[in-house]
């Protein structure tokens, strides 16, 4: 016999890999039956006969009179008993084997010692090894062969589920029982999957390359084996032949195996693909995990199986169903086509579906920060500690204007007036930090109540438009009440006072003051609009400039809305409160059957809070003293860890009843918790769901250009957001953000339609409920004419997806059709936003691409044009 025949082998690393010797195999023992037919063992086992030999000892059948059943008896070989190394695999066999329990593993009862002889107790298999039966017949018929290959996955999957690798799998390791059915035997080498084995163990005919190597094991390892022993069942040759180890070591380096064809001519092509993965050399080029073997096998599908005896599977069978799932190539090409011609004509249109297409910024923020900072040093505020600028829509003028004239005629109008964003700068003495976990500045956050401290607002041209200051909180001695310029803070404005007639004050200011004035008048550019111009000093600085228009309301003296909610707000709120309401009680009753996938919640809990964090962190207002700072990184930090909590508990409620009921829409997503972003599927759902949210963008936008050359009163445009329109890390804060809610609203979206499901029984009706409250959820509260159409197209296509394509799907989905929105269009060289809005764009398309290059798979693409 050769070396592969021999008994397993094991060494310790030593040294480089590739200088590592392999020692001989442990010669066979020569030891004569030491217990005889009828002999008692431990006053329980009564000794029927000897089994056979092996590396380690012997095994008897006996009689376990306790439980009255037969069982196999393995003794260690007495010498072995002081090889540490063989005694601790000795014990290592009986605490892995008693981890798995499948009818396909040859169970391990327990341990024990009889006059100094260590054995153990297990199942009595009645049948004979897999070798001994190739030997006998040659190939298995092709049916049998089958029914073998996938109760070899089905058991050494069972293995793996419990974190056990076997090491050394090979046909003598392979029982076939009376009823043929076959049983995985001898755990003595195997492993934990986490204690990451490097020595060379195995038996060199059946080991992987990366065992021969001593490189860390995973469960890659073993399909290689499986592989061989596949090739062997279906063709009845091995694979590979060798007659020393260093033959072995050489042939499963670098050779390359025999493939089953040329052994057998009429072999299955599927059963061919699936051997030869398993023989890849790279193991990441191998199947992913046994139950995505077991799926490529003829007949092999392990998730129906489960389903038709009302068994939920677990998170790998999902992963594994589903087969590759590539694209086929006109499919992929027409999609394709779809996204760039959606992002194409978003681009064109955005000169008329946005504000910076109606009109374009031309003013950078760092432009409008030295504007504002030298209209305050200008009335005396040059003393700031701390400084802190943002954006912000002046969305009342607009929706004032929508509303009072017909959308051709503002729109028009606007082109020549400034953009609707105005640049807010705050300057204070003191290091400013938000009471709001965010971190971001705004009007309110942090509360403008320290001396000396001044917010300048100035519209997109620079000119002033707002302007509030904190006087000192002891008035100087005599000071008297002087009066400022008030010229000069009209023509800081873009206003002739001359035009402007005075009049009894009204709109009181926010703080202290000693003189109070107000003017009335009519905007200069937008003649026919009656504007009121407050201005209050106090000691002859200024510190209140207001300017207010028809849109303006009293916010101090009224609520916004009293009493009122949207229509989609209401939907909103009373959804979220349901679908919580369930959650609490699935996620006990998940906890109390330990069904919940802890491990792939852990992994999305730790990525929302890592890209929450992220995205707060580049988007906040950040101070030099760590006093400050530290407090601020930890709320955000908390706000991150929360908002990941809440994700994380809706999907242990229900993540396992979807892996029952509807699994299909999980296979994407459970092979990308196990970190498969090359597989096909993965690609594939990624690619669809946002050549979907595109589309959905691309109608957004459509809408809201609509009224540029039809009168549709109400509508605005579409504004950019203002972490895009500052740039740098801010923007890309943007990206985190948006993906951030996605992955949030996706598990809400998602939950929502499985429990419509659930409820409604029928998957058509619960996708018709979903749709109507996604359209009531997304109207704006504008034009309904408008938005009506857009909502139906924009739910219509994420029902599809989620119904179609599932978890994964949505993410990108969602992700896409609110990000493409919040881009700065349209493009333009000169504007300050131009390498935001690539750089925006770039992410877009190279997200898109990636994700269709991966959905094509591996398969030749000639295979898709035949």
């Amino acid at each position: 016999m050769d070396d592969s025949d021999k008994p397993t082998m094991t060494t310790p690393a030593a040294g480089p890999a590739g200088e590592r010797p392999l020692p001989k195999s442990r010669p066979r023992s020569a030891f004569s039956e030491r217990f005889a037919p009828g002999q008692m063992i431990a006053s329980r086992y009564r000794i029927v006969g000897l089994l056979g030999r092996g590396g380690m000892g012997e095994v008897y059948r006996a009689e376990d009179l306790t439980l009255n059943q037969i069982v196999a008896l393995k003794f260690l070989e007495d010498s072995l008993r002081r090889d540490l190394p063989a005694l601790e695999r000795f014990h290592a066999e009986v605490r892995n084997a008693r981890q798995v329990s499948h009818p396909n593993v040859c169970r391990v009862y327990d341990i024990g010692e009889f006059d100094s002889h260590l054995f153990l107790a297990m199942e009595y298999v009645d049948g004979e090894d897999l070798a001994m039966l190739l030997r006998r017949i040659g190939r298995l018929p092709t049916a049998k062969a089958n029914e073998v290959a996938r109760q070899l996955c089905a058991g050494l999957g069972a293995a793996h589920d419990r974190g056990v690798l076997h090491r050394d799998l090979k046909p003598s390791n392979v029982m076939i029982d009376g009823d043929g059915r076959a049983r995985i035997t001898d755990f003595g080498l195997a492993v934990r999957v986490d204690d990451g084995a490097v020595d060379v163990s195995g038996t060199p005919a059946y080991m992987s390359p990366e065992q021969f190597e001593g490189r860390p094991l995973t469960a890659a390892s073993d399909i290689y084996a499986l592989g061989l022993i596949l090739f062997e069942i279906y063709t009845g040759r091995r694979a590979l032949e060798a007659m020393t180890v260093a033959e072995w070591r050489e042939r499963h380096l670098t050779a390359a195996p025999l493939l089953p064809s040329d052994a057998d001519p009429g072999i299955d092509p599927n059963v061919e693909r699936a051997i030869v993965r398993c023989l890849e050399k790279d193991p990441r080029r191998r199947p992913a995990s046994v139950r995505q073997l077991a799926a490529a096998l003829p007949g092999g599908d392990p998730l129906a199986a489960a389903l038709a005896i009302g068994d939920t599977p677990s998170p790998a069978m999902v992963a594994a169903a589903g087969g590759e799932s590539a694209l086929p190539l006109r499919q992929a090409v027409a999609l394709g086509m779809t996204a760039i011609l959606a992002l194409a004509a978003t681009v064109a249109i955005s000169p008329y579906s946005t504000d910076l297409g109606l009109s374009r910024l031309s003013r950078s923020s760092d432009v409008l920060q030295d504007r504002a900072r030298e209209i305050a040093v200008r009335h005396g505020y040059d003393a700031a500690a701390d400084a802190g600028g943002w954006f912000v829509r002046r969305y009342e003028p607009m929706i004032y204007q929508a509303r009072n004239a017909p959308s051709v005629e503002w729109r028009e109008r606007m082109r020549s007036e400034s953009s609707p964003f105005a640049y807010y700068l705050r300057l204070s003495p003191r290091p400013m930090v938000a009471l709001d976990v965010d971190g971001a500045l705004d009007l309110e956050d942090p509360p403008q109540n320290v001396s000396g401290m001044v917010t300048v607002m100035i519209d997109a041209d620079a000119r002033l438009i707002g302007f509030l200051a904190v006087p000192p909180q002891i008035a100087a001695p005599d000071a008297a009440a002087a009066e400022p310029d008030w010229s000069t803070v009209f023509a800081e404005a873009g206003f002739d006072r001359a035009v402007f007639t005075p009049q009894s004050p009204r709109w009181v200011p926010p703080v202290p003051y000693d003189a109070w004035r107000e003017w009335r008048g009519e905007s200069p550019q937008d003649p026919g609009v009656p504007l009121e111009v407050t201005a209050a000093s106090f000691e002859g600085r200024l510190v209140s400039f207001e300017i207010h228009g028809p849109w303006s309301r009293a916010e101090r003296l009224e609520p916004a809305a009293p009493n009122r909610l949207r229509i989609s707000q209401l939907v909103q709120l009373v959804a979220s409160l349901l679908v919580l309401a369930v959650i609490v009680f699935l996620l006990r009753q998940n906890f109390k059957a330990r069904r919940s996938d802890h491990r792939g919640a852990l992994r999305i809990g730790a990525f929302l809070a890592a890209i929450a964090f992220g995205s707060l962190f580049l988007g906040g207002h950040h101070v030099t003293d760590p006093s400050l700072e530290l407090p601020l990184v930890f709320r955000m930090l908390f706000k991150a860890i929360a908002s990941s909590v809440i994700l994380v508990a809706i999907y242990l409620a229900v993540e396992p009843y979807v892996r029952r009921r509807m699994p299909e829409l999980l296979i994407g997503w459970a092979r990308l918790l196990e970190g498969r972003w090359r597989d096909p599927r993965v690609g594939r759902d990624v690619f669809i769901g946002a050549v979907c949210g595109l589309v959905a963008a691309l109608t957004l936008h459509i809408a809201n250009a609509l009224p540029t050359w039809f009168n549709f009163p109400g509508q605005t445009t579409i504004p950019a957001h203002p972490l895009a329109l500052e740039g740098g890390l801010q923007a890309l804060s943007l990206v985190l953000l948006t993906l951030a809610t996605s992955l949030n609203v996706s598990g809400y979206i998602f939950s929502s339609y499985f429990m419509l499901v659930l409820a409604l029984r029928r998957r058509w009706v619960a996708m018709l409920v979903c749709g109507t409250l996604a359209v009531l959820a997304a109207l704006g509260g504008e034009n309904p004419l408008l938005e009506l159409p857009q909502s139906i197209a924009a739910a219509t296509l994420l029902v599809f997806v989620l119904s179609q394509y599932g978890l994964l799907a949505v993410v990108f989905y969602w992700w896409f059709s609110s990000l493409v929105p919040l881009i700065p269009l349209p493009l333009s060289n000169g504007a300050p936003y131009s390498a935001t809005s690539t750089l925006l764009l770039l992410v877009v398309v190279t997200v898109c691409g990636l994700a269709l290059r991966t959905s094509l798979g591996t398969r030749p693409v000639a295979a898709d044009v035949d």
